[in-house]
């Protein structure tokens, strides 16, 4: 009985994202994965070369305004600064809060397995 209400809770949940749109389902998705946490992790390039990295990011946010509530340009995180881009988090390498531009920043965020 236990297993039949699982699966009628699940089904409920898929018939409500079907009638959501595309960015509510992706807001929702954003919001279980960052419940559930990720390794992820944030590369800033200058050109063609890697110059900053950032691992261990559980979420980057987008920023909004405090008295409009728009979003801004900008996205914010917390992530190690792994100095020596070897993906690990070394001795003397702290967490640290980041930001950067949509604009004008060469990224790549991505989830280290």
């Amino acid at each position: 009985m236990r297993r039949f209400g699982t699966i009628l809770v699940m089904a409920g949940a898929l018939l409500l994202l079907s009638g959501c749109t595309q960015e509510t389902q992706n807001s929702i998705s954003r919001s279980i994965q960052n419940w559930t946490g990720t390794n992820g992790v944030l590369d800033v390039y200058a050109g063609e070369k890697l110059v900053k990295r950032f691992i261990k990011i559980d979420k980057l946010s987008t920023a909004y305004g405090t008295s409009d509530g728009k979003p801004r340009p900008y996205r914010y995180g917390y992530g190690y600064d792994d100095r020596n881009f070897n993906l690990k988090k070394d001795p003397g390498e702290k967490k640290v809060y980041f930001e950067f531009s949509d604009y004008s920043t060469n990224y790549i965020f991505y989830e280290n397995n």
